[in-house]
C-alpha cells in the first residue's frame, strides 16, 4: 500500500511536470483555418515572463507573457494551401489550413442545423468537403468579458455536418466550390436573442439613444421577483388562453404564438451584452475575413431603435477586431404570419431598418420576402439564404462579375395622379415574377391611408397608381408580416420591401426627440 501511494504522487508530480504552462486562445485546435493574405494573430495566457515560441511553415516568431499573462504573436500573411503544423512551445496542432475565415452569428435562423432544414438527408450525405472546417462556439452567456470560449474546429464531413448552421453551410459552401481554397466556419449564435446580447457593454452605456437598454433592463431585474410571483400565479389563465389563441392561429392559416414563459431575470439569455461576453470576445482578434449575420425577430418590437443598434453593432465589432471595415453581410428577415393588407407591420419596419444599415460601408444585405413560410419562424429553404448570401461575398469581395442583389428603391417622382419609382440593382430589367402583374404595392395621398395600387413595368422604372386617389404622395412596396409580392430583377433576385413616406410607424414607441435624432 505504502509503495502503491509513492507511485501515485510521483506520477502525480510527473503530470504536473508535463502539463503546458501556456494556454492558447480557444480558436487555435487541430484542424483549424487560418486566415490567408493577411497577419495571423495568436494570442493565449501565461506565466508572467514565460517566452513563447511560435512556429508555422517556415516562420518562428517569440513572444513574452506580460504583466497581465496575455501573449500575443504576429505572423506574416501566407497564402492559401497547407496543411501545416502550428507549434506554440510544447503544444502542437496539426492539419492546419489556409484560407477564408468566416463568422456566421445572430439567432435561430442562423443556429437552424442542417439536419433541420430543408432536403437534410442528401445534404448529410453529400457534405465531404474536408478542406471546410468548422467550429462551433457553445452557447455562454456571461456578466464580464471573457477571455476563452468552448468549441473545437472539425472537418466538414456526413458525420460533422448535421448540427451545424445550415446557412453558413451553404454559403462557405458556394465559397469553396467557386473559390477552390480552404474555409473556415464560425459559428457563434443563440436563439431568441435581441442585438442587443451580442453588442459590447461599454457601446451601450456611451451611447444615449442605446443607454435606455440598459437602464429597462437594470429595472427588469429589480422588478423580476415580483414578477415571476405574478407569472406563476396566473400561469393556469396564461396557459388556457395561449391554448385559445394558438387553435385559432391555426385554423386561420397563422402562426402560433409563443407558450407563455417565466420573465426575464438574472442569467436570461436577454441580458444586454451578455453573449458577445461569453462568445464574441473570447474570439477577438481572431484573424477573419468578413462575417455573416442572420437576426432581427428579436428586435422586431422596438425596429426604431434598431437604425442605430444594428449600425453601432457592425462598427463597433469592427473597432474591436482592428483590421479594418471588414465584410459584413446579413439576412433581411423573411414573410411570416398573414395579416390583412394594407397593414402597419413591425416586422416590416424592421426589415426597413435592416434596409437603411446598407448605409455602412461594406455591408451587403440578402433579400428573403419570398423564401419564408407564412406559419413557421424558422422557414426550411437554408440553401437559398447561404447561396445570397455567398453571391454578395463573390460580387463585392471577390470581384465576380455576376448580380447580386434585387432592385431596391432610389428615388420617386409625382406625375399626376400617378407615382414614378426608380430602382438601384435592377440588373438587365425588372420582372413580375410568375405574373403579368405587379403585387405588393400600396399608394396613399396626404391622409396617410394606403389602399391597393396598380402597378406596371415601364422600362426601367414602375408606374403606381389607384382610381380611388387623384392626389397620391407615397408609395409602399411588401409593407406588411407576409405580404404578396413578386419584384424582381432579370438576375431573379428579388426586390426589397421600401416605403417612400417616413411617417410614424406603429413601432415608433419613442419620443419625436429620439425620432428626429436616430434619423440623421
Amino acid at each position: 500500500m505504502k509503495k502503491i501511494i509513492q507511485i501515485s504522487f510521483i506520477l502525480l508530480f510527473l503530470t504536473v511536470q508535463i502539463l503546458p504552462k501556456v494556454k492558447v486562445a480557444s480558436l487555435f485546435t487541430d484542424n483549424s483555418v487560418l486566415q490567408r493574405n493577411s497577419t495571423i494573430n495568436l494570442w493565449g495566457k501565461a506565466d508572467v515572463g514565460e517566452k513563447i515560441t511560435v512556429s508555422l511553415g517556415s516562420q518562428t516568431k517569440i513572444s513574452i507573457a506580460g504583466a497581465d499573462n496575455n501573449w500575443m504573436v504576429e505572423l506574416a500573411p501566407m497564402s492559401a494551401g497547407g496543411p501545416y503544423e502550428l507549434k506554440i512551445n510544447e503544444i502542437v496542432f496539426k492539419n492546419i489550413l489556409i484560407g477564408e475565415v468566416w463568422l456566421c452569428s445572430g439567432q435561430s435562423n442562423m443556429g437552424l442545423t442542417v439536419k433541420n432544414a430543408a432536403n437534410s438527408s442528401e445534404e448529410i450525405t453529400n457534405a465531404d468537403y474536408p478542406e471546410i472546417r468548422l467550429f462551433i462556439v457553445k452557447n455562454s452567456m456571461m456578466d464580464t468579458v471573457q477571455f476563452f470560449c468552448k468549441g473545437s474546429w472539425v472537418e466538414c464531413s456526413p458525420k460533422t455536418i448535421g448540427n451545424f448552421s445550415a446557412v453558413a453551410y451553404y454559403f462557405g459552401r458556394d465559397l469553396f466550390r467557386e473559390l477552390k481554397i480552404p474555409i473556415g466556419l464560425i459559428q457563434s449564435c443563440v436563439g431568441g436573442t435581441a442585438a442587443d446580447c451580442w453588442i459590447d457593454k461599454k457601446v451601450l452605456e456611451s451611447d444615449e439613444i442605446l443607454k435606455p437598454i440598459l437602464v429597462n433592463w437594470d429595472e427588469k431585474i429589480k422588478n423580476y421577483s415580483l414578477e415571476l410571483s405574478v407569472f406563476k400565479e396566473n400561469y393556469k389563465s396564461l396557459i388556457e388562453k395561449w391554448m385559445t389563441d394558438s387553435v385559432f392561429a391555426v385554423n386561420n392559416g397563422r402562426m402560433p404564438p409563443r407558450k407563455p414563459s417565466e420573465p426575464d431575470g438574472p442569467g436570461s439569455r436577454n441580458t444586454p451584452s451578455g453573449f458577445y461576453n461569453g462568445m464574441i470576445a473570447p474570439l477577438i482578434p481572431y484573424t477573419i475575413q468578413g462575417a455573416i449575420w442572420y437576426q432581427g425577430e428579436a428586435n422586431a418590437k422596438r425596429p426604431v431603435q434598431y437604425r442605430k443598434l444594428f449600425p453601432a453593432l457592425i462598427k463597433s465589432w469592427r473597432a474591436k477586431w482592428g483590421i479594418g471595415q471588414f465584410p459584413f453581410y446579413y439576412v433581411q428577415l423573411p414573410n411570416l404570419n398573414r395579416e390583412p393588407e394594407p397593414s402597419n407591420s413591425g416586422w416590416a419596419e424592421l426589415r426597413e431598418s435592416q434596409l437603411m444599415t446598407l448605409s455602412v460601408p461594406n455591408t451587403g444585405m440578402v433579400t428573403t420576402i419570398d423564401i419564408g413560410e407564412s406559419v413557421n419562424l424558422h422557414p426550411k429553404n437554408k440553401q437559398e439564404v447561404g447561396h445570397r448570401l455567398a453571391l454578395i461575398a463573390l460580387a463585392k469581395l471577390y470581384n465576380e462579375k455576376i448580380y447580386c442583389s434585387g432592385p431596391v428603391f432610389k428615388s420617386m417622382k409625382i406625375d399626376g395622379s400617378a407615382i414614378h419609382l426608380i430602382f438601384d440593382n435592377i440588373a438587365d430589367g425588372l420582372i413580375a415574377k410568375g405574373s403579368d402583374v405587379l403585387n405588393g404595392f400600396t399608394i396613399a395621398s396626404s391622409d396617410k391611408k394606403f389602399l391597393n395600387a396598380d402597378a406596371k413595368i415601364e422600362g426601367r422604372e414602375i408606374l403606381v397608381r389607384s382610381k380611388n386617389i387623384d392626389s397620391p404622395v407615397a408609395v409602399r412596396y411588401a409593407w406588411a408580416d407576409d405580404p404578396k409580392c413578386n419584384l424582381y430583377n432579370s438576375a431573379m433576385l428579388p426586390a426589397s420591401p421600401f416605403r417612400t413616406d417616413d411617417w410614424p410607424g406603429i413601432k415608433e414607441e419613442y419620443s419625436p426627440n429620439f425620432i428626429k435624432e436616430i434619423k440623421k
